[in-house]
């Protein structure tokens, strides 16, 4: 079966993904952004009001626009990720992910026996209610799996996870990472980046897709240019802020400019 989101990632050497977060909850901006020309866009449902209907409609926004959807779950447990995969998610984004062990967990959530523990349902969204030929069969080959590694640790462990079969790609997540370092709030500071990079550079080394999130062009690019092979620009709530302050601040000239959002 297809996965769209593993074929960006497939892609990634003539094409770098670029993708943004939706936190909004809401599947008009979710839509909204699928138009605006990203690759993919996570649903995010561990940093924001988004529940499981929620996910469903946003999956039906965003199933009509190019944009291909990575739903990151609120944490790696078994019948959450099932219910997710009901709703017809088919590419999930793990956070804290720490070691091989939680790795091949979240894999075997998102398998069917006897490669792994997913549940089975003859009627839901994800086999479009029971008319997908042979789904149960097949359902396997199309999920994908991406996992957060957010401390130090966890990037200690870069190799044996990469290495467990299944998982897709790795992901790190800046903002935690720097807080894990000691340095809350700040994502590029050189020892947060530094680790990061030689991260990108390990993954380029095992042939691991690794992705991350800036909180605007520049950083995407520097990102980029540290060997990151698919990046998030900000997220829906965070470029309406910034284009929203950027504008009152420049009506504003003459009295106090309001303060720059820092948060994606």
């Amino acid at each position: 079966m297809r996965n769209a989101f593993r074929e960006l990632l497939a892609a990634r050497a003539t094409h770098c993904p670029l993708g943004s977060w939706v936190m909004s909850a809401s599947p008009i901006v979710a839509e909204a952004m699928g138009r605006a020309g990203f690759d993919w866009g996570v649903l995010d449902m561990e940093h924001s009001p988004l529940d499981l209907l929620g996910l469903a409609q946003l999956l039906q926004a965003v199933g009509c626009t190019p944009m291909a959807p990575l739903v990151r779950v609120p944490w790696n447990e078994t019948v959450l990720m099932k219910r997710v995969l009901d709703a017809g998610a088919t590419s999930l984004l793990v956070p804290f992910v720490q070691n091989a062990d939680e790795a091949r967990a979240a894999v075997a959530a998102t398998r069917y026996p006897p490669e792994g523990v997913r549940g089975m349902a003859g009627m839901s969204r994800a086999s479009a209610f029971g008319t997908t030929p042979n789904y149960l069969k097949q359902a396997n080959q199309g999920i994908c799996v991406v996992l957060q590694l957010e401390t130090p640790q966890a990037v200690a462990q870069l190799d044996a996870i990469a290495a467990v079969p299944g998982v897709d790609a790795l992901f790190l997540g800046p903002a935690d990472l720097s807080a894990a370092m000691g340095h809350v709030g700040e994502l590029t500071h050189p020892e947060v980046f530094a680790l990061m990079q030689q991260a990108a550079q390990r993954c380029r080394q095992l042939g691991k897709p690794v992705g991350t999130v800036g909180g605007n062009p520049a950083a995407v690019q520097r990102y980029r240019e540290a060997g990151f092979d698919f990046v998030a620009l900000a997220s829906d709530l965070g470029l309406l802020m910034q284009s929203a302050q950027a504008g009152l601040a420049a009506l504003r000239q003459n009295g106090a400019a309001p303060a720059a959002s820092s948060g994606y």
